[in-house]
């Protein structure tokens, strides 16, 4: 093996190494990895099952609010979300029918809501102003318009 290869291998090997070290830390200090265990649903009784069977939103503290919504085709239920400046907001979704997407623009809200899962999101919304939360999986022909408004007053 030449000299020049043996260089590139070594340099290669240890930015391959260094990223995973860095992405393990990163996993381990900041909480980043994915969810330890995951709550499920029957999809079919999505309707009769609390917290779904009433969907909306509520005050759970000071500043702190959950919204917990179902993702069917096309349609965002509660379709308007409104919350204080500086809220802490616990999303609790659940699709009931196929896979959807909620992502709220100009945030790092973006998450895959699969039929038969409960998926948890936190953010906090210290700006006022109109945020979009739309899908961006598709879903149907009608996706383009799955869209809703959180206003944040």
């Amino acid at each position: 093996m030449h000299l020049d290869e043996k260089i590139w291998l070594t340099l290669s090997f240890g930015l391959i190494m260094g990223f995973m070290i860095i992405t393990g830390y990163q996993a381990y200090a900041f909480g980043m990895g994915p969810p330890s265990h995951q709550e499920t649903i029957d999809p079919q009784k999505v309707d009769e099952t609390a917290p779904f069977d009433k969907p909306g939103i509520r005050q759970i503290g000071e500043n702190e609010y959950e919204v917990v919504m179902t993702l069917q085709l096309f349609t965002f239920t509660p379709s308007e979300i409104e919350v204080p400046a500086g809220a802490t907001v616990h999303f609790v979704l659940t699709s009931k029918d196929v896979v959807h997407g909620f992502q709220i623009a100009n945030t790092n809200v973006n998450a895959m809501v699969m039929p038969g899962q409960i998926q948890k999101i936190k953010q906090t919304f210290d700006e006022p102003g109109s945020y979009l939360a739309l899908c961006n999986e598709y879903c149907g022909a009608g996706h383009q318009a799955m869209s809703t408004t959180i206003t944040v007053k």
